[in-house]
Parts: C-alpha cells; sequence; structure tokens
C-alpha cells in the first residue's frame, strides 16, 4: 500500500508523557506497522511538564499495555515549542488542559492548525477526553488503551484519505 512521499509527522501529548501519550504512540505505531507503512509515518510522544523528563512509561501503564500486545518504550520528554511546532504535522493532545497549553505556546497561525484533540479521531467510542489515569485503579488504564485503540485506528483512517 503507498501512501506518502514524505513521512507524516505525528506527535502525541499529555501532561506527565508517562501514561496517555507513551500509549498512544505505541498503538498508534502498531497499526501503522501493521498496515505496512512504518516507512511513512514518523511517532513520538512528549509532555507538557517536564517532571518525568528521561523516564520511561509508568510501570502500570506498560503491564496493562503489555496484556494487550502493546511495548511502551519511549522515554518521557517535555514538549519545545521552537522544535517540536516545526518538525510535525500533527500534534495531538489528550484532553483540554493539554490542548490549552499547546495553544498558548503557539508562536503563529501554522502551529494552531496542527493542533487536535486525540477524541476527535473516535470511531466506536463517544468521549471528549483521553483520562489520566494516574491517580486511579486498573480501570482507569484499561479505559485509557480502549479509547486509545479507538482513535488511533480512526487518526490512521483520517491520515490514509
Amino acid at each position: 500500500m503507498e501512501f506518502h512521499k514524505d513521512k507524516t509527522k505525528v506527535l502525541f501529548i499529555c501532561l506527565g508523557n508517562i501514561c496517555r501519550s507513551p500509549s498512544a504512540e505505541a498503538v498508534f505505531k502498531k497499526y501503522v506497522l501493521d498496515a505496512g507503512l512504518g516507512e511513512d509515518f514518523e511517532i513520538d510522544s512528549a509532555g507538557m511538564i517536564a517532571n518525568h523528563k528521561g523516564n520511561p512509561a509508568d510501570a502500570r501503564m506498560r503491564m496493562y499495555a503489555a496484556k494487550r500486545g502493546i511495548v511502551l518504550e519511549s522515554i518521557s520528554r517535555p514538549f519545545d515549542a521552537e522544535v517540536d511546532f516545526d518538525r510535525f504535522d500533527y500534534i495531538i493532545g489528550m484532553d483540554g488542559s493539554n490542548l490549552a497549553d499547546l495553544r498558548s505556546r503557539a508562536r503563529k497561525k501554522e502551529d494552531l492548525e496542527k493542533i487536535h484533540k486525540m477524541t476527535d479521531f473516535g470511531v466506536v467510542y463517544d468521549y471528549d477526553t483521553v483520562p489520566d489515569p494516574y491517580y486511579g485503579g486498573e480501570e482507569g488504564f484499561e479505559l485509557v488503551l480502549d479509547i486509545l485503540d479507538d482513535t488511533c485506528k480512526g487518526l490512521l483512517d483520517h491520515l490514509k484519505k
């Protein structure tokens, strides 16, 4: 299947880059690879804060993802407006707070046009946000993965059009 000659660059954003955005990165990579489109995409994740810089994803998130065959390999890094807005085509926030933070860091109209909400790509579920599971239990991590499974499929379908 042919897609783009140049890579489509996608950056997923959450608050700390240890639960939701690294999960979105891993789930989306899996769909891209399964579709035979690995050469067509550059996929990464980052956080709006630098508190977890250099750390792997949350151990609980990695455990629940692994049960679904999804490996979270990314290392947390903070969003860098001066680099990331120029590098990525799509910058996708997990919730309204992430979107507001991204918009406040936009330098120009073109930056704003790159910002999207993850749940806007939902097909099956009708959630307005990907909730932060950090302070919750098992159900929260499973819900995040359910939402990301749906929205990553929808995102890939959107980008293939």
